[in-house]
């Protein structure tokens, strides 16, 4: 056929693809049509086919670039044409995407986290061939079967067969969610469902929305709940650059000295388990001031039913992070005096927390706590002082591994350990 063409024009057979070439591009385009799933498989990929039968490369070139462009648009389309413009800061609706420059189009899907960086790199060298080498506009030059191949190649991976297609947040309607009525378990998970399917970008951005929510004073109690609710769902997700931003505006708070933000992001923090990100410092301050309120309570009247809540709080900071050695001798110390108690008993409902911190005791933490019966503290005159007391603080001591017991307080530990048994 196509040699009684160029015969009947009177021009050479080889203004067109030679036989061979187009049987190589025919017998590699199955594997090529296999990546794109059948709903994007459209007319003007039928199209492309026929012009690949007939040698028409520049041709088919054109035809893969336009299915390209309308998966893109419909890409964006089911972003959500309504959240656009949240996240570009313009006005945009259908006309403006069908306006679209093809540059402008894949720029605003690489923001929207449609595309790939690599994507993104491909589809705008594919935008470039198509420009000066198919049949769109007067042509450069001619391309083989290879080369048009490989430009089909990147279409089909990076946007006919990219399944990548988070959806927008509306940013408005997430905040006034926030801000209403506490949340319901199928409201929680819907909004939750929601950001874990947007662009990671997104999903940063109004993660640190939440946490400044959180620690406005001016918030609601709800609106507290809800914005924790959410972010504790989300935090094992979080990406590095989610955890370095919620860092930044902590410490933005204790730049500004303002402690009532400061405050409620340290709790963020703590409800999150991610305390271990805002340095050493900081920890050192939290665990020593749980572990003073702790032994103020445990002090006051009524003990042995306050006490709970705050060796809960304490085990919770501690059980996250590593305490620093500047903390340990006060946390071991409150640790061990309330757990020893007083001759009139222990809080039974804090035994647990306090036997959980006591197993997890550091070496250096062991020593403290071996070290303490010879102090001039309190709890040191109580096991003197009451069989009871002695018994609990050598039931303590058998809870320890002995294989972490540091050389140097090894006899002091086998005589502890020895006591009532």
């Amino acid at each position: 056929m196509l040699n009684s063409l160029t015969q009947a024009l009177g021009v050479s057979r080889e203004v067109l693809a030679a036989d061979d070439q187009i049987e190589h591009a025919w017998l590699n385009l199955p594997r090529l049509l296999a990546q794109i799933p059948t709903e994007h498989r459209s007319e003007t990929l039928v199209r492309m086919c026929v012009a690949v039968a007939t040698g028409l490369f520049d041709s088919a070139i054109n035809y893969a670039w336009n299915a390209a462009v309308i998966e893109l648009r419909q890409k964006v389309r089911r972003f959500g044409l309504t959240v656009v413009p949240q996240v570009t800061g313009k006005a945009f609706d259908e006309r403006t995407l069908l306006e679209l420059k093809d540059a402008d189009l894949l720029t605003l899907c690489l923001k929207l986290n449609m595309i790939t960086e690599e994507g993104y790199y491909l589809l705008d060298q594919c935008r470039d061939i198509r420009n000066n080498f198919s049949a769109a506009h007067p042509s450069m030059g001619s391309l083989d079967e290879t080369e048009f191949l490989a430009f089909l190649n990147r279409c089909a991976k990076h946007a006919l067969s990219n399944e990548r297609n988070p959806k927008g947040v509306d940013i408005q309607a997430l905040i006034a969610s926030v801000k209403g009525a506490r949340f319901n378990g199928p409201q929680l998970d819907t909004w939750v469902d929601r950001l874990s399917q947007t662009f990671d970008a997104q999903r940063e951005m109004l993660v640190g929305t939440l946490h400044g929510i959180y620690c406005d004073p001016a918030a609601g109690e709800e609106a507290r709940v809800n914005a924790l609710w959410v972010c504790e769902r989300l935090a094992p997700t979080f990406t590095p650059r989610t955890r370095s931003d919620l860092v930044d505006r902590h410490q933005d708070y204790l730049a500004k000295g303002d402690e009532p933000r400061h405050r409620a992001s340290q709790l963020f923090f703590e409800r999150l388990g991610l305390l271990s990100f805002l340095g050493e410092a900081e920890l050192h301050a939290l665990i020593t001031t749980a572990a003073r309120n702790l032994v103020s309570v445990h002090n006051s009247f009524n003990n042995f039913y306050n006490e709970p809540p705050f060796a809960d709080r304490l085990a919770s900071i501690t059980a996250q992070n590593r305490v620093p050695e500047s903390a340990q001798f006060e946390f071991v110390s409150a640790v061990v005096t309330c757990a020893v108690g007083n001759q009139w008993g222990v809080s039974n409902a804090a035994v647990a927390d306090y036997h959980k911190m006591v197993r997890s005791f550091s070496p250096n933490e062991i020593r403290i706590m071996l070290e303490l019966p010879d102090s001039s503290l309190t709890v040191a005159a109580r096991v003197r002082m009451h069989s009871t007391c002695k018994t609990r603080f050598a039931e303590l001591v058998r809870l320890v591994d002995s294989s972490s017991v540091p050389t140097n307080v090894r006899h002091v530990f086998d005589r502890w350990a020895a006591f009532g048994a």
